[in-house]
């Protein structure tokens, strides 16, 4: 079992309750292929770089995940089938990358983040 991150940039044209049932869509696919739901993220409407499709704006979730390596090809073929996802991304998290991660979820702050005074 490997650790993967995944961001995706939803069209901002979905409602809330898509939002969430297509959050809920891919995290089921994740467990279904017998992968494991870390931690899930939506960050909600933000602007973005560059223009995708005409649209400024997308709602943006980041999902933490631990699946098999041959798992990523099977969710890519059903991103790319969405049509309500503008982007995505898959990330390997070697161990450094989810003990910080952990630390940053549990509200410890690391050397490089300065204290808010």
């Amino acid at each position: 079992m490997q650790n993967y991150e995944l961001m995706v940039i939803f069209t901002p044209v979905l409602s809330e309750e898509d939002y969430r049932s297509a959050q809920k869509k891919f995290a089921s696919l994740v467990t279904d292929n017998g992968g494991e739901v870390v931690h899930e993220n939506p960050w909600g409407l933000k602007s973005l770089a560059y223009s995708i499709q005409k649209k400024t704006t997308g709602l943006y979730w980041v999902m933490e995940y631990t699946a098999p390596s041959d798992f990523n090809e099977k969710l890519k073929t059903q991103l790319l089938r969405d049509e309500s996802i503008l982007r995505h991304m898959f990330t390997a998290l070697d161990k450094y990358a989810v003990g910080y991660n952990a630390k940053k979820r549990s509200g410890v702050h690391s050397r490089t983040e300065k204290a808010e005074v």
